[in-house]
């Protein structure tokens, strides 16, 4: 399928979403989240897709919405008196996108190669993992515009660089760069600039090797960690999953491949 905003390829077991409006440093617009709405769930169905990379054309990842889509969505509410809430809760919208990265049953990496702002910021937090090219900048610039993070940004920032860091974050709206989003655990990792898609890649491809399954649970698993107050129902749940993993042909695989001295081919069932 052909997109107008994004650029979606595959190579091997892994996806490569670039957000592809570099005039406007990768802000979206309803198109770009929709096409986005749409690759995610392409990903989804499609078995051989093990790991997905998200980045952004030319020097931004992304710098969140569109002041002119911001705009049209501010007249939408005084026109028809929709809710904010109703507006950026329908299909195809950022909010989505950050959901359905987070329930994707793949690991999802955000090589982040330039400006990340805003709602692009939130978008490079729900990925899993992050990468980051010494060119990149993040900015919770929000407080700046008078509103709050949103996109889940108030869940999972903390969650990466602690409560006190958040709120340094969030109250001062200052910009961030790639040395020090490393220091604070902001990103996995930072790499020079002309590498960051072959480092990303090279992950996604070691990643990819590994049961579909198996990843697709422990994501589960983390972020229900995340939340949960009982470790005992956490083991629980842990449990559980272990005995459907065991009846698996990624399980089999796993076990054959071990005694046979030989490198694992997951089939993903």
């Amino acid at each position: 399928m052909a997109y107008e905003t994004v650029i979606y390829e595959k190579e091997g077991g892994v996806a490569v979403m670039t957000l592809n409006r570099p005039e406007v440093k990768n802000a979206f617009d309803a198109t770009m989240q929709a096409e986005m709405d749409a690759v995610l769930t392409e990903v989804a169905k499609d078995p051989d897709a093990r790991v997905l990379i998200i980045t952004g054309a030319g020097k931004a990842f992304c710098t969140g919405a569109d002041v002119a889509y911001l705009m049209s969505l501010g007249e939408e509410h005084k026109l028809h008196q929709t809710t904010m809430e109703e507006m950026i809760r329908g299909d195809g919208n950022i909010l989505t996108t950050v959901l359905k990265i987070r329930n994707l049953p793949k690991p999802v990496i955000a090589a982040v190669n330039g400006v990340a702002a805003g709602g692009g910021l939130a978008l490079a937090l729900a990925c899993d993992l992050r990468i980051a090219s010494e060119d990149a900048r993040f900015n919770m610039i929000f407080t700046k515009r008078g509103v709050i993070p949103e996109s889940g940004s108030t869940f999972n920032l903390p969650r990466l660089v602690g409560t006190a860091r958040a709120l340094e974050l969030i109250f001062t709206a200052e910009t961030v760069d790639a040395a020090e989003a490393d220091r604070i655990g902001l990103v996995n990792r930072v790499v020079p600039a002309d590498q960051l898609m072959k480092a990303t890649k090279e992950l996604a491809g070691k990643i990819a090797q590994n049961s579909p399954l198996a990843m697709g649970f422990s994501k589960a698993a983390i972020y229900k960690g995340m939340v949960e107050t009982d470790i005992a129902a956490q083991m629980d749940y842990e449990a559980y999953v272990e005995n459907v993993l065991f009846g698996t042909e990624d399980f089999k695989e796993g076990i054959n491949s071990f005694l046979e001295g030989r490198p694992a081919k997951f089939p993903g069932k």
